[in-house]
């Protein structure tokens, strides 16, 4: 019979010991498994509405051509206002889309507004337990923080179902979530017939490398949800922002509330995708240009910080792996995914 002295150097000793091999190959995140061909993905509408059942037929089309089976949910067509039905029914279409061991992935059709007013009907229990690739971008940001606040399950930042699915973007989320890739994305260069291009441009705001988790989307939803319990925590994240229809001094403000709120000074690094029609029209708010704006906030955090990445709203965009680790260089404006976001 073991004395108590010598059971506590047992344990000690045991404690000592390193742990063993498979402890460092264990996952630290609850990866959805990669699409295949045949595969169905569900088509929810968890924000705005599709007026016009022609557009959703392209949209289905444009799933096929993909090699991918679409599930349509119930409320798809569904109208309440300016949303593509009450809250309840669709946070039920998309809940239901995570109890269907059928489906193997969720695009968002659109985006809109409406996202957040969810939140609350979301089980996120069953989303942990059923790890699925959600794909959107816009207002579904409210749905990829939440997710990354509340489960560990990744998504992708991407375009929507009835986006327009051009080559960059189609390969771009084809590598991520067929193959398993981790891709190094960069931004091409301009094909303006100039002398010198003024598009597909890198703005750097401080120089350097950055290694951490991919966290970010929509300026605009992102801000809005600061307070929340859905927001995740920044704390050595490589944020990533963009937005659209925005004055150049609304973006200040929503920086500055980030901020204010401690996320800024958390960040490991800053990538600022594309503002698309973010251009002040008021005589009283012209002044800064979005660039001015940007430096101001982002250069004297200290991390690396660039503009000008393909993330937002554009005909072509990178996907991005939410919640998945990643290297950013910023003099390069180049952004290095570390680990499959896929099993």
């Amino acid at each position: 019979m073991i004395d108590r002295r010598t059971l506590i150097q047992l344990l000690g000793a045991a404690m000592a010991m390193p742990a063993p091999a498979f402890a460092a190959t264990l996952p630290a995140r609850r990866k959805p498994p990669r699409l295949r061909p045949g595969d169905t993905v569900g088509l929810v509408e968890p924000a705005g509405f599709t007026a016009d059942s022609f557009d959703l037929a392209v949209v289905l089309e444009t799933v096929r051509a993909m090699g991918l089976v679409p599930r349509p949910a119930p409320h798809l067509l569904s109208r309440y206002g300016y949303l593509a039905g009450r809250d309840e029914e669709r946070g039920g279409d998309l809940m239901a889309m995570y109890r269907d061991p059928a489906v193997k992935a969720i695009f968002a059709v659109r985006g809109g507004w409406g996202c957040a007013r969810i939140l609350p009907h979301l089980d996120f229990d069953v989303i942990r337990a059923n790890p699925k690739l959600l794909i959107g971008f816009s207002d579904i940001t409210a749905l990829h923080l939440a997710l990354a606040a509340r489960t560990d399950c990744p998504t992708i930042h991407g375009p929507n179902a009835a986006s327009s699915w051009g080559e960059l973007s189609w390969e771009s989320f084809r590598g991520l979530v067929f193959e398993g890739e981790t891709p190094t994305y960069s931004t091409p260069p301009g094909t303006e017939d100039r002398l010198v291009q003024r598009s597909g441009r890198i703005r750097t705001f401080r120089p350097g490398r950055a290694t951490g988790p991919l966290l970010g989307g929509n300026l605009t939803v992102l801000a809005a949800l600061v307070g929340t319990p859905y927001l995740p925590d920044f704390d050595g994240a490589i944020l990533f922002i963009e937005d659209v229809d925005e004055a150049e001094y609304r973006i200040d403000r929503m920086l500055t509330q980030l901020a204010l709120a401690g996320i800024l000074g958390k960040v490991a690094g800053v990538v600022f995708g594309q503002c698309t029609s973010c251009t002040s029209q008021g005589s009283s708010t012209v002044g800064f240009t979005l660039s001015q704006v940007l430096e101001q906030h982002l250069a004297p955090l200290g991390v690396p910080a660039f503009q000008g990445a393909l993330i937002g709203h554009v005909a072509n965009q990178f996907s991005i792996p939410v919640g998945i680790p990643a290297e950013i260089d910023a003099e390069a404006g180049t952004i290095r995914i570390l680990e499959p976001v896929v099993a």
